[in-house]
């Protein structure tokens, strides 16, 4: 799909799409719960979302849809070996190793994209330590036996969705278990928002010096009903089209989220815009942009590529630090966020672990490839905002991955786009 996208500037009002973070994680919970779970979800799920609830079902769960909102039946007796197609989700694939492994019904992982790439050695390491054996370090993978109760170690500054899968299966054992960090833990707001999905489910988790214990329980117990909050990593796309000469507003955000996204409100601040809570709603309005100096994207990688093309608007400089992790991601982000900037006549630079932007001449427009990456179609259509000619998007189709309304939404708030179907 190719997305023709010209100058213009956003404004007006938007309701904010469901938390995808957030809705892995009370499917997982409400998978296992003790009885049925309403999960409200207005907007249609993004394939990550619709990956997990499809290898949820493989396990036995069931899902139906009514009045905004899914209602989640829990798996009676979960299937010898599954297949478990986890699509192109890091997350899916992530949270529910372990959940299968403790489901002791064995299971087979496949997926797509890069996800055969992206690294999940450090957990299949533990799983084999907790007594189960998995045939390989990468999809596609087999797993057979249980996990045991206990103490699992795992790295934090590879993927919080290590810490996160793992806390996920211990309330499915019976003695309950616990995770201990080698080292420092990287996106620790995620790992937050996974402690908050087990209270929710009445697993009295708990986090200490490093450490996260979940005690012998009776497993997930159902709250009846679970709204998942707005997604402040997909809206900060629309905030950033705000700053940048625009004036968008979001309802559905909650400034007290455990999403580390929820940053990009002081960070658009940092760069010169106006930002405001208004009505319940978040309010960003465009003014001269001066460039935000270093950002460390340790907490906040999936802002990087927006922020990025905020800064190539800004004059002057803005460097973000500590941003390795971007390379592992649905693309190599550090590279194609630079990439897509270049293409539309900005300065972009990157380095190892690093992404240096000098902004405040106007971009060209010009050609960019999404390479399969839903953050750069979104970023590069904000791009086209300012740019003096239009922008071509390929492969936006990303979008889907976790916002198919992506430029439905655009134009709604005044983005001039047109999207072409090229099968």
């Amino acid at each position: 799909m190719r997305v023709v996208c010209r100058p213009g500037r956003l404004k007006g009002l938007i309701d904010a799409i469901p938390s995808k973070s957030h809705a892995h994680r009370a499917m997982i919970a409400s998978a296992f719960s003790d009885g049925p779970t309403r999960l409200v979800m207005r907007d249609r799920a993004g394939e990550d979302v619709l990956a997990t609830q499809r290898c949820l079902e493989a396990l036995g769960a069931s899902f139906s849809r009514e009045d905004g909102a899914f209602v989640v039946t829990p798996a009676q007796g979960p299937p010898e070996d599954p297949l478990l197609d986890c699509g192109e989700s890091g997350s899916t694939l992530r949270f529910l190793l372990p959940v299968a492994a403790a489901l002791g019904r064995g299971g087979r992982f496949v997926g797509a994209g890069r996800l055969p790439e992206r690294p999940i050695g450090p957990l299949v390491a533990s799983l084999r330590e907790g007594g189960v054996a998995a045939d390989r370090d990468s999809l596609p993978l087999a797993l057979k036996g249980r996990l045991r109760s206990g103490e699992y170690s795992l790295p934090g500054n590879v993927s919080s969705q290590f810490v996160s899968g793992m806390l996920l299966a211990l309330p499915l054992l019976p003695g309950g278990g616990s995770v201990r960090l080698l080292g420092p833990l990287e996106s620790s707001g995620y790992v937050d928002m996974t402690l908050e999905t087990l209270r929710d489910f009445s697993v009295p988790a708990a986090a200490a010096a490093g450490d996260f214990l979940v005690p012998p329980g009776e497993g997930y117990r159902s709250p009846g009903e679970v709204t998942i909050e707005g997604d402040w990593s997909n809206m900060a796309f629309f905030l950033a089209g705000g700053a940048l000469g625009g004036e968008v507003r979001c309802l559905g955000l909650s400034p007290s989220s455990a999403q580390k996204d929820k940053a990009v409100a002081g960070l658009l601040r940092r760069f010169g815009s106006s930002v405001r809570w208004e009505g319940g709603a978040l309010g960003v309005t465009g003014g001269p942009l001066e460039g935000a100096g270093a950002i460390d994207a340790r907490e906040i990688p999936d802002l990087i590529p927006v922020l990025a093309v905020t800064a190539s608007f800004a004059r002057g400089k803005t460097l973000f630090e500590g941003a390795a992790r971007l390379r592992l991601k649905e693309s190599d982000r550090l590279e194609s966020t630079a990439s897509m900037i270049r293409a539309l006549g900005g300065d972009a630079r990157e380095g190892s672990d690093r992404l240096e932007v000098t902004g405040g001449a106007p971009l060209e427009g010009g050609v960019v490839d999404c390479r399969g990456d839903h953050r750069i179609a979104m970023a590069g259509a904000v791009a086209a905002l300012g740019c003096r000619n239009e922008t071509v998007l390929l492969g936006a189709e990303a979008v889907n991955k976790s916002y198919p309304s992506f430029f439905q939404d655009y134009r709604s708030l005044g983005g001039d786009c047109d999207v072409i179907d090229d099968r």
